[in-house]
């Protein structure tokens, strides 16, 4: 499994043959450590600045802030049309689930933000400035010194749920959002979601529950 991952991997990076690694998200290549593992915002910060020889391609960024406000898979992600931004909601027949489940995710303040900042040189979102699919984050990844950072574009999912479980949105409507079922959902919160993100949101909701009695 490993093998073969790499060497998908190096078909989508540098190649550019293929546009994702179908082996990312497998269990088996994750370590059981792996439970609080995500994308910190130290950690998009320093990929979306790279260095000053190497500054990190304006398409890596966007990509790289569109998935960790929306939770979508790397493949969705890449398929994903203008056409799928609906007035209140990006809706998006997921992949994964052959078009069975939807991915129904609010446009809140911050991903409209994200989108505004896109340019819409094609019907796809993510493209570059030749109006292809971007296919060069893990050389992005490297060149901003976070190679030895057990970090992959699939931990973003994780940042995305870590953010909607802070704001105290329920596993119920996250599932609904994400187009996950409910399990998946607490399963990804238990294996991403910090202590102190999950401390947090138990103290406020305490605090809440207290201000009610």
């Amino acid at each position: 499994m490993q093998v073969l991952s790499r060497v998908l991997s190096y078909a989508v990076d540098p190649l550019g043959r293929i546009a994702g690694n179908p082996c990312e998200g497998i269990k088996q290549l994750y370590s059981a450590t792996r439970s609080e593992i995500i994308w910190t915002y130290a950690d998009i910060k320093q990929l979306k600045t790279g260095t000053a020889k190497r500054p990190c391609p304006d398409e890596i960024g966007r990509a790289v802030d569109l998935a960790s406000h929306t939770g979508l898979r790397l493949g969705d992600l890449l398929r994903l049309s203008w056409s799928h931004v609906g007035e209140d909601a990006i809706t998006l027949a997921t992949g994964k689930s052959r078009g069975r489940r939807e991915a129904v995710i609010p446009l809140y303040d911050d991903l409209r933000d994200v989108l505004s900042q896109i340019p819409k040189r094609s019907t796809t979102i993510l493209t570059n400035s030749r109006r292809r699919p971007w296919t060069s984050f893990n050389t992005a990844k490297k060149e901003a010194g976070l190679a030895e950072k057990d970090l992959h574009f699939h931990d973003l999912r994780g940042t995305a749920a870590t953010k909607f479980y802070v704001a105290g949105l329920p596993v119920r409507v996250i599932a609904e959002i994400l187009a996950w079922n409910e399990d998946q959902v607490e399963r990804i919160i238990r294996r991403y979601v910090g202590r102190a993100a999950a401390t947090k949101e138990a103290i406020r909701q305490l605090n809440e529950s207290k201000k009610r009695t």
